[in-house]
This record gives structure tokens, sequence and C-alpha cells, in this order.
């Protein structure tokens, strides 16, 4: 791992010139850091890893259960995947997502090494398809929804996260459960009366 573009003004530690450089690129967009991430810039990769980590955490975490600690562990370990593939990024404007999808995987990684006999799909009633008529008001009290997804199942829980927090596609959510798409919109459905019933009081 390179040190980037790094340069030591006089009278400056190499931290403190590392600080120095972060905080002048901390106003780059997002495809201007990843752009000079790929080209070896760890400051640059640095600055994209604080602009986004504390959500990768509360992302991983949502996923493995409220308070868990190993949700810092699994975005230290996507944040050395992310490094180790920046260069393979397709849509430097959408790293957001990109960042999601690594922190999810290691995420369930976590969360089938608890469980190893888990079956994602296994906790979703595919025959209960009925629609959702609405989805959570922005005026839904935050914090009792985050309990109240805190609470579901895994699999429902896994897939509300991915697909509300995250914005990861059907697709997407399938590859990395290793659930179906049928089982995924079913776990999605499930998931979301779930807690449209239990935020109810708060409309």
């Amino acid at each position: 791992m390179t040190t980037g573009n790094v340069t030591r003004e006089p009278g400056k530690s190499h931290e403190e010139s590392i600080l120095s450089d972060a905080d002048a690129l901390a106003s780059l967009s997002d495809a201007s850091l990843v752009e000079r991430s790929a080209d070896g810039d760890t400051v640059a990769f640095g600055v994209l890893i604080r602009r986004y980590g504390p959500h990768m955490r509360a992302y991983a975490a949502r996923i493995l259960g409220h308070g868990d600690g190993d949700a810092e562990d699994a975005v230290q370990e996507a944040a050395l995947q992310a490094w180790q593939r920046i260069d393979r990024v397709d849509d430097p404007e959408r790293v957001r997502n990109w960042l999601f999808r690594i922190a999810a995987n290691k995420a369930l990684d976590r969360l089938r090494r608890r469980h190893p006999h888990l079956d994602l799909d296994a906790v979703v009633d595919a025959s209960d398809d009925r629609p959702v008529d609405e989805v959570v008001s922005a005026r839904l009290q935050v914090q009792e929804l985050a309990r109240i997804v805190q609470e579901l199942p895994d699999g429902p829980r896994v897939v509300w996260v991915m697909r509300e927090i995250g914005g990861a596609s059907y697709a997407e959510i399938a590859e990395a459960t290793g659930m179906s798409q049928a089982a995924v919109r079913g776990a999605l459905a499930r998931a979301r009366r779930r807690v449209l019933e239990r935020m109810e009081g708060w409309r």
C-alpha cells in the first residue's frame, strides 16, 4: 500500500502532513476520490472511508443485530477488501452503494459463522405474498423504527436493511444471501408489513 500523494511540509510531522492532505481532499467528489484511490493514493481512500465508514458500521450492525460488536470488524474487513478492489469500481459516483454491498457481504459472512446452519431462505414464508399497501412514512420515529427492524428474524431483517437502507437490487440481495429473487421479494414484503404493523401507532 503506497502513501499516495502525501508531501510533508517543513515543520510538520508525517501524521500532520497526512491530516493536512486529508483536509485538502475532503471537498472532492466521490468519483474524484475513487480515481485517486485507484491510482494508489491512500490518503484519498482514507477520506472516502471516513466519509462512509460510520454509515457502513450502522448498516452492518443492523444486518447483524443491534449492538453487535462484530459490525466494527466487518467494516474493517470491508475497508480492506475495498482498498484491494477500488480499481474495479464500475460507477465511481455510486461508490457508496458499492461500499455498502461489501459491508453487507462481510456482515453476512459473520452472521453465517455465528449460525453455521442458518438458511436465510428457510425463515421466509414464500406462500405469504400479500402486497404492502404503503411505505414507511418519513414522519415515523427513527429510533422506534430501528428497534422494530432489529427485532425482525434474520432473513427478513437482512433483506429489509439491504433494500431499504443500502438500496440494493433484488438480484444483488439474492446473490449476497443465496436466496432466490422470489424469496427476497417475499421476505421484503413480510418485513415491510411487520414494520408497518408495529409502526401503526406512530402514523
